[in-house]
This record gives C-alpha cells, sequence and structure tokens, in this order.
C-alpha cells in the first residue's frame, strides 16, 4: 500500500517486503516476532529507520535487525527491564539497550516474549522523554541587523 501524501510505501510495506526477500529462516523469524509484537500490543506503531523495522509506542520499544547468523532484536530501553525470563542474550553491559539474538535453531518463548514487549511499552509510557534542553554551542550564525532606509520615514 502506498502512502497517499507522499507516494511512497509504507514502513509495514516495507516490512513486510524485508520479510519477503529473506528467504530463509530469517524471514520466517522475523515474521513471527512481528505477529508477537503486534498480539502484545495492537497499538503499536511500525515505522522503518536505519533500513530497519521499528516497533514503537511512546517511543521506540525494539528493532529487527537481520544479519547473516542472527535476527536480532534490539530493545531500545532494555537495561531498564526486568526480563525475569532472561530473554536478553546479547548487549548485556550497555547502560540502556539489551538485545535478544536469535539463530536459526532457536525456539522463541512466545509468552514470555510478548510480556517483554508489554513491559518495555508500559516502560515508555511511564517515562516520556525529556524536554530537550537549548544547545549549550552558542549560535555562531551571522546575524542580520536592520537595514536603515535613508531617508524615507
Amino acid at each position: 500500500m502506498l502512502d497517499s501524501t507522499k507516494g511512497r510505501e509504507t514502513a509495514s510495506d516495507l516490512i513486510t517486503a524485508r520479510i519477503r526477500e529473506l528467504r530463509d529462516w530469517r524471514g520466517g523469524t522475523l515474521a513471527l516476532v512481528r505477529a508477537l509484537i503486534r498480539e502484545a500490543d495492537p497499538a503499536i506503531v511500525e515505522e522503518w529507520k536505519w533500513e530497519t523495522p521499528v516497533w514503537s509506542h511512546d517511543g521506540i520499544v525494539c528493532t529487527g535487525e537481520t544479519y547473516a547468523q542472527v535476527v536480532k532484536l534490539t530493545f531500545a530501553k532494555g537495561a531498564f527491564l526486568a526480563d525475569p525470563h532472561g530473554l536478553f542474550n546479547a548487549g548485556l553491559t550497555g547502560n540502556v539497550r539489551r538485545a535478544i539474538d536469535l539463530r536459526a535453531q532457536d525456539e522463541v518463548d512466545s509468552p514470555s516474549f510478548r510480556e517483554l514487549v508489554r513491559e518495555a511499552v508500559a516502560f515508555n509510557q511511564d517515562h516520556p522523554p525529556a524536554r530537550r534542553r537549548p544547545s549549550a554551542r552558542p549560535d555562531t550564525r551571522p546575524r542580520r541587523t536592520a537595514s536603515r532606509s535613508s531617508g524615507r520615514r
């Protein structure tokens, strides 16, 4: 489906295309986690950023990157989530993000994954982004000065 305002494919179309172009286990895995994300939060917004599927609800929930050996689900605020089922297995030393690397032989724990997505959405809702502060850098752009008209009043 085309975005009628811009005449290009929607993010959902691009995600579907990515799934189709991955003609191996990665396409099936990405399709599965996409379905689980949508089940966990029907209000989730699909976006396409950095040539990657992104799922957001009041902020980024996770991205779905595909590599030769893994489908990587990176949770933007994963370090702040409880993860009681131990799904995170990558990026464990970072201060903010956590990831789940899924390999061809891995089984997805669907109920636990849906729970993690719901927890990420709840975190986003409870922690709205702080307002951006003005830049600390001085404004070095040339300033226009009002020119005075000569002789006109």
